[in-house]
């Protein structure tokens, strides 16, 4: 597979990357696009040799430390990739654009309403009234990942014209 050129600066993909289960094609799509990623975990991580490819890793037991690390650098032209609504909502703070791995892009007019239910959803968790975690993992989820993404590469790439 080829690289292509990286981009001028600008466009970057920041990835909680602990628990995300997207990363090979983030890896693909960014070598496609010529987009740097940068993926931000609690431990090291093995990640492709290439340029565009970085991965940090902030201290263990550091609460928040990956999120922190990340709002720190993100800008207003970057994506972030997260399960971690709180911290989309950081991202869409600065500017930037988010998505989960399952596709779903957050936005500043949809973040409040994600946020609320998020609370709602552990409150009755912890009252007892839900069980059991999130639905698995779909191939279908992985391609609604990579519609998103590209989506928002694309409308980057517009709004920089």
């Amino acid at each position: 597979m080829s690289e292509a050129p990286p981009q001028p600066p600008g466009i970057r993909i920041f990835v909680d990357a602990d628990a995300c289960p997207v990363k090979e094609e983030i890896f693909r799509v960014a070598t496609r696009c010529g987009l740097k990623v940068i993926l931000v975990s609690n431990s090291p991580l093995r990640i492709p040799r290439s340029p565009l490819f970085e991965s940090v890793v902030v201290a263990r037991g550091q609460f928040d430390g990956a999120d922190d690390w990340i709002v720190a650098q993100i800008g207003d032209t970057d994506i972030a990739v997260t399960a971690d609504i709180p911290l989309a909502a950081r991202c869409l703070e600065k500017g930037a654009r988010a998505l989960d791995a399952k596709g779903r892009v957050y936005s500043p007019d949809s973040i409040g309403d994600v946020l609320a239910s998020r609370e709602l959803m552990a409150h009755l968790r912890a009252m007892g009234e839900l069980g059991g975690g999130p639905p698995p993992f779909t191939a279908r989820d992985r391609s609604s990942f990579l519609q998103r993404l590209d989506d928002l590469i694309q409308a980057l790439r517009r709004a920089r014209r």
